[in-house]
């Protein structure tokens, strides 16, 4: 029995090309997580007339540029490779299939891939800079630790109040692009028409829900970040290295937290891609 066209398919029949780019994403991110800390340490170091913590940053820093340049290098050709072999097996998995709908499965199923090369490096990014501003503002004050898992923890359930609306609004967008190449072959110019205003509609969707997830998940870092920069000031012995870390890894915890619903609503629709392109026949738009 042949597997199912889904990221646990790539993940086996490319395993170690994906290890190999995101073990340097690891690796990258987990420096750029330490930037902050480094700065304040410099800042401290330099006032008390140090310059060892400044030559650290730096180190870190080339280490950085080093890394990333040679990430993009190989990423172009090892997931340009994955595209290749997969739209090829899928075109002769699919090859009973409408012209239309084969077209519109092919190029649904890069997404798979542009999933892997482009947001899961920032899911990899987001947990791991989550991780580490969740640790380090722990260590400074257990209160900086709770709000951040407070907050977090009210960002997921923003997300899960519509996890089936995303679902639910990718499906009817991919049903409608399934059907391109019939309305284009047809040319009739008020069918045409019609279809384009139809993908506007649901592309439409899509971005409203991504707004409305996007603003209450923004009013809840509003709330954190004015917590802890509150809190922050007064702690005993607090200086400005500490405060500038403290404002930094605050604001780092919210960016990454922004990364993750996007992460999420890529999945829903990965959810129902792979579906789709793993279908032998039509699906209804039910």
């Amino acid at each position: 029995m042949r597997m199912a066209i889904d990221l646990a398919y790539i993940f086996q029949m490319f395993r170690a090309k994906i290890a190999i780019t995101w073990t340097i994403v690891f690796a990258e991110n987990c420096l750029i997580a330490l930037i902050p800390l480094l700065i304040g340490l410099s800042i401290d170091g330099l006032l008390a007339g140090r310059v060892s913590e400044l030559g650290w940053m730096m180190a870190v820093l080339c280490s950085l540029c080093f890394l990333a340049v040679g990430r993009r290098i190989y990423d172009t050709r090892a997931y340009g490779t994955i595209r290749l072999h997969l739209g090829d097996e899928l075109h002769r998995r699919c090859s009973s299939l409408h012209v239309s709908r084969r077209n519109a499965r092919i190029d649904m199923s890069r997404e798979l891939v542009d999933f892997l090369e482009h947001e899961a490096p920032q899911l990899i990014a987001a947990l791991i800079q989550l991780g580490v501003s969740l640790t380090i503002l722990t260590y400074f004050d257990m209160s900086l630790g709770l709000s951040s898992l407070l907050v977090l923890a009210g960002m997921l359930m923003v997300y899960a109040c519509f996890h089936r609306r995303f679902y639910n609004v990718n499906r009817q967008l991919n049903e409608q692009r399934e059907q391109q190449v019939d309305v284009l072959t047809r040319g009739e110019r008020l069918g045409i028409f019609r279809h384009l205003r139809a993908l506007r509609r649901h592309e439409v969707a899509i971005s409203d829900t991504e707004a409305f997830v996007y603003g209450g998940i923004f009013l809840l870092q509003v709330g954190f970040i004015v917590f802890n920069l509150y809190q922050a000031a007064g702690l005993a012995g607090i200086t400005a290295g500490r405060i500038f870390s403290i404002a930094s890894y605050s604001w780092e915890f919210v960016e990454a937290a922004l990364t993750l619903p996007i992460a999420l609503q890529s999945w829903s629709r990965l959810s129902e891609i792979t579906r789709r392109i793993n279908s032998n026949g039509d699906l209804a738009l039910g």
